[in-house]
């Protein structure tokens, strides 16, 4: 397993309201930490890199299910009557 460095705190004074307000707003849309997206917006503008999230546990363990791809293929069927 890959170690992780330690995490470095920092403290933040002096933030403009219109500044707090925008991170805030974000964070309510993405419906994520206020700390996570200051953190995304730090590697963004320093990095140029957003940090992505990783599904690399998720590879390899799809399990197909019928009554699914049933319910996709009805999706898929075009009504031509819908198309005139």
């Amino acid at each position: 397993m890959k170690q992780q460095a330690p995490e470095i705190q920092y403290t933040v004074r002096g933030v403009p309201k219109d500044v707090d307000r925008a991170l805030r707003t974000k964070a309510a849309k993405q419906k994520v930490s206020l700390n996570q997206v200051i953190i995304a917006e730090l590697a963004a503008a320093t990095t140029g890199l957003r940090k992505r999230a990783d599904f690399s546990d998720l590879v390899g363990k799809w399990t197909a299910d019928p009554a699914f791809d049933e319910v996709i293929a009805s999706q898929r069927q075009i009504d031509p009557d819908k198309w005139k």
